[in-house]
């Protein structure tokens, strides 16, 4: 496992010195090859290997299954940062498979947003959330122009979002790519996946390329699964005459209504921030650099 994750480093620096556009507005500078290879042993020195309980600050407990690996703060954020990547406090950890012939990862997050009302799930139009996704995407790429980067677009649904009420969690994924590519060089996916608190929700975002996603979701899922608030922490456990009540409902998740509905260009600055970060990860040769380098993992 120690070498997957220097394989899976080096493969995501490349991506990085390929963007470095979006790294300079991110980060400030692409790290060098020193820091990129001290956040990998960094990592490879705190890993933790399932079967694991994972302690999620004051939130939740993660039963890690024996086929996956854990990279906790701070060395997944220094991995993260090393990548050309900005992690901020929301970062919770990384999640990379043991199997050498796997090639994905798993960013894991949490935000304190307060309790997420899930009304709005029941009466959702996915039709309307994508379209909601395409006008927020043309939006921010005004901006993204007129500083020299490249514009993105969605392409359409990977899986369109579905709620369980019966466990609170949220799973959605869309394929995206340089505007006007059509070559599918880079066409990626990003698979997120949510599980609803008392206190705000955890973020499982898998990263991967289109034509393992059939097969990497099961994993994203699994873990996802595995993960449980803590008493007190449930979304059951909400209190309506003390808790935090979040000014945005679950539609918002999955990036665009909240953006119409409410005015929260704050919410939307922050999504399609995110949404840069794991594209940057992956996109125009990326997800195929990172199966180059997985492929000698095992050695």
């Amino acid at each position: 496992m120690r070498q997957s994750i220097r394989q899976w480093a080096a493969a995501m620096g490349v991506a990085a010195t390929i963007f470095t556009s979006w790294a300079h507005a991110q980060a400030g500078v692409v790290p060098n090859g020193a820091e990129r290879e001290a956040a990998v042993k960094a990592a490879q020195a705190a890993q933790i290997e399932g079967p694991a309980e994972i302690k999620l600050r004051d939130q939740a407990v993660l039963k890690l299954p024996a086929a996956y690996v854990w990279v906790p703060e701070p060395a997944a954020r220094r991995l993260m940062k090393s990548m050309g990547n900005h992690p901020d406090d929301r970062e919770l950890g990384l999640v990379f498979p043991k199997s050498a012939d796997q090639n994905w990862v798993i960013v894991a997050e949490y935000e304190p947003a307060g309790y997420i009302k899930d009304d709005d799930a029941k009466k959702w139009n996915v039709e309307d959330l994508l379209k909601s996704l395409q006008d927020g995407t043309q939006e921010a790429n005004k901006d993204r122009k007129e500083r020299g980067f490249a514009e993105l677009e969605i392409i359409g649904w990977v899986e369109k979002p579905t709620y369980q009420a019966s466990d609170h969690r949220l799973i959605w994924s869309i394929a995206a790519r340089h505007k006007g590519d059509t070559s599918g060089q880079s066409q990626n996916i990003n698979y997120n996946t949510y599980a609803l608190g008392r206190d705000g929700y955890i973020t499982m975002d898998l990263i991967t390329g289109q034509s393992t996603i059939g097969a990497d979701k099961a994993h994203v899922q699994a873990v996802l699964g595995a993960l449980q608030f803590t008493d007190g922490k449930r979304y059951e456990d909400f209190n309506a005459s003390t808790d935090k009540v979040a000014a945005y409902g679950l539609a918002a998740l999955v990036g665009g209504l909240a953006v119409k509905k409410l005015g929260l260009l704050a919410l939307a600055t922050g999504f399609f921030l995110k949404f840069a970060k794991v594209i940057a990860l992956t996109v125009a040769g990326g997800v195929g650099i990172f199966r180059k380098f997985f492929k000698g993992k095992s050695q």
